[in-house]
């Protein structure tokens, strides 16, 4: 039996054409990424080897080189992830942070191990390498939210809230705010003056 055909839908074929718009003439192939991005939401959050081929067919790519992307690149999932896909950063920064407490949370928490999706397809755990959130360590991310700062208590309580069908606070699990010291402000703590001003 073969795979359904794979077809974007009129708004993402929009989203599409505006993307490789902005690449120059002879570098639609650029445009890769977003289009693997378009596919993987519209597919119910995994690409199947005939979104694949789509993609590298709308960019008149050879399909080995999107595959290439596709296998490589940890936010593009090969195969069906739960509704909400957990995915773990474990790289040195979160690591050094305490990371292993956090992926052993989930791991009870949920009843699985990296690669598994819960029996009522809610919950997919990964491990992942750097998500980019270095300074607000150790870290996850959930769909296209991140959950920062995060120890065992904390990591239990977002994946509660997700459980009951709610939607966790966003951002630093400590009341962080942005990327700040974890003390407060220990320099530059004078507005700047206006420039031209005296």
């Amino acid at each position: 039996m073969s795979a359904p055909p794979f077809v974007l839908s009129p708004e993402n074929v929009a989203r599409a054409e505006a993307i490789v718009a902005k690449y120059p003439d002879g570098r639609q192939a650029s445009a890769v990424m977003p289009l693997l991005d378009i596919a993987q939401r519209q597919g119910g959050g995994w690409l199947t080897q005939a979104a694949m081929d789509y993609v590298a067919d709308y960019l008149k790519m050879p399909p080995i080189r999107v595959y290439e992307v596709a296998s490589f690149y940890t936010m593009f999932n090969l195969k069906p992830v739960g509704r909400h896909h957990v995915q773990v950063c474990t790289n040195l920064p979160c690591w050094l942070r305490g990371s292993d407490v956090v992926a052993e949370t989930c791991r009870r928490a949920l009843g699985i191990g990296f690669g598994e999706t819960t029996d009522d397809g809610q919950f997919t755990l990964s491990e992942v390498e750097c998500l980019g959130a270095c300074v607000n360590a150790p870290m996850i991310q959930i769909g296209d939210d991140y959950y920062e700062d995060l120890d065992s208590v904390t990591t239990r309580a977002v994946l509660s809230v997700l459980k009951q069908g709610g939607k966790p606070k966003v951002g630093s699990q400590m009341g962080r705010r942005s990327c700040e010291p974890k003390g407060g402000l220990t320099s530059l703590r004078e507005t700047a003056p206006m420039a031209g001003k005296k």
